[in-house]
């Protein structure tokens, strides 16, 4: 069995998360999927919500309902960080709100809001696999936003700051 070095660890973890990213906007499910540990030990875990998708039925769960919600959802990456085992990512999400979300009943509202994405990874033969998917944003933005307040936030402005 070969160990592998963490730059092995952080180049497998990147090739992972380009392929995720990828798959997401695209909405290409099987490949979003193909990058996950695809058993119990795999979840996704919305920490605005406190809710924990468990298992790999978890993961689909997941992306099943952000998905039917704002169907057209693109990612934009700003930040990257990376050591062996974890890597993060900074994003601004932009799509239309579709469907229920928390909630809100689809308004057709535009959405734009910026996520922290904390990827967790398996060791050995699984380093380049996810077992978590782990975000944060700032959930009374997107409510806002999505119920069409005039005066709702839209961020920072980090992938204008990225251009």
């Amino acid at each position: 069995m070969t160990t592998l070095s963490e730059q092995e660890r952080i180049a497998l973890q990147r090739a992972c998360i380009v392929e995720h990213m990828r798959g997401e906007n695209a909405h290409d499910w099987p490949a979003v999927y193909e990058t996950f540990i695809r058993d119990e030990r795999a979840s996704y875990d919305v920490v605005p919500l406190s809710t924990h998708f468990a298992g790999f039925a978890g993961v689909v769960d997941f992306y099943t309902a952000f998905d039917a919600a704002v169907p057209d959802f693109k990612l934009v990456n700003t930040a990257e960080y990376d050591v062996a085992g974890c890597s993060i990512r900074e994003v601004t999400v932009t799509g239309t709100h579709q469907a229920e979300f928390c909630g809100v009943q689809p308004t057709g509202q535009k959405v734009k809001f910026e996520l922290a994405a904390f990827y967790l990874f398996g060791q050995g033969a699984e380093a380049g696999k996810l077992l978590t998917e782990r975000v944060y944003f700032d959930l009374e933005t997107v409510l806002r936003q999505m119920r069409g307040e005039p005066n709702a936030p839209t961020g920072v402005g980090l992938a204008e700051l990225a251009a």
